[in-house]
């Protein structure tokens, strides 16, 4: 009689890795609030994150709130400047150099986008690079092109702290950063190129994008539209940095199809998004320390 047939165990599905950016961004947080709390005592005021919000759109409304609960946790002092939509170029420029010239004010955000009939340039350079604790200004983004002391990008710092957590080396490895904007897709890929990572850059007239995502060791995703990247042209253990937050909770990458292939992912929610207020925060706090002479361990 024949030996009855055995079946092969099936093989256990590869599933990426997560980096948790949620986990990693409460940890820094609590690190900035000790040190706030030093600023506090040492100085008598809390360090001061001013934001400033030109009409009403309702996401922007929304980011703002959650920066200034964050603020609030982390002993940082809150001061809102809410503008109608129909604020002017010169005007916002206005409030915002109006902030700049504040000694009691440390740090200040423009909650972006603004409104289109409005030079969103002209307002980011009107804040003084001493108190760019988002990183948007150009003297920002020189900084990070020379590797000069200053304040990076909130979204790109946050990036690069999460490669650092989760072991990354960068060295000799082919970095894609899908998005150029000034904000994110530029910085980001500057900070990679700081790193020894040789990096590519692509946008909307790139040919052949899905070809230069297969050959990506790491990934940036931060073009803006819903599972842009497919999951089937991640290269096998590529590290995967989804920057993208699109309607649903849903990032710029196929994450399913991503999980099956990279070594290690962030999620959508919870990986870059906590990070970025994790380092604006970070900043603050670091630059009310610069403006007030302290040397901080």
């Amino acid at each position: 009689m024949a030996n009855a047939s055995t079946t092969e165990p099936a093989s256990t599905p590869h599933r990426a890795r997560l980096m948790d950016g949620a986990t990693l961004a409460r940890r820094i947080s609590e690190r900035t609030a000790e040190t706030a709390a030093t600023i506090t005592a040492e100085t008598g005021a809390a360090p001061c994150l001013a934001t400033v919000l030109v009409g009403e759109d309702p996401a922007s409304v929304t980011y703002v709130r959650m920066k200034q609960n964050r603020c609030a946790k982390a002993g940082i002092t809150s001061r809102h400047v809410e503008l109608p939509a129909s604020t002017t170029t010169q005007e916002l420029v206005a409030a915002i150099s109006k902030l700049s010239d504040d000694p009691q004010v440390h740090g200040i955000l423009l909650q972006h986008p603004v409104p289109a009939h409005i030079d969103e340039r002209a307002a980011f350079e009107a804040i003084a690079p001493a108190k760019d604790v988002d990183g948007v200004t150009m003297h920002s983004f020189a900084a990070m092109g020379f590797e000069e002391p200053g304040f990076v990008s909130c979204t790109p710092g946050g990036i690069m702290r999460l490669l650092d957590a989760y072991g990354v080396d960068l060295t000799g490895k082919r970095a894609v950063v899908v998005g150029r904007s000034a904000i994110l897709g530029k910085p980001a890929g500057m900070l990679l190129l700081a790193r020894d990572a040789t990096v590519t850059y692509c946008h909307s007239k790139t040919v052949d994008l899905p070809a230069i995502v297969r050959e990506a060791d790491v990934l940036v995703a931060a073009v803006g539209r819903p599972e842009f990247i497919r999951g089937e042209d991640i290269k096998p253990g590529a590290v995967v940095l989804d920057a993208g937050y699109n309607e649903g909770n849903v990032g710029d990458v196929d994450f399913a199809g991503a999980c099956e292939r990279a070594s290690l992912i962030t999620p959508v929610p919870g990986g870059v998004g906590p990070m970025t207020i994790a380092v604006l925060l970070e900043q603050t706090v670091q630059a009310a320390a610069r403006q007030q002479g302290l040397t901080l361990a």
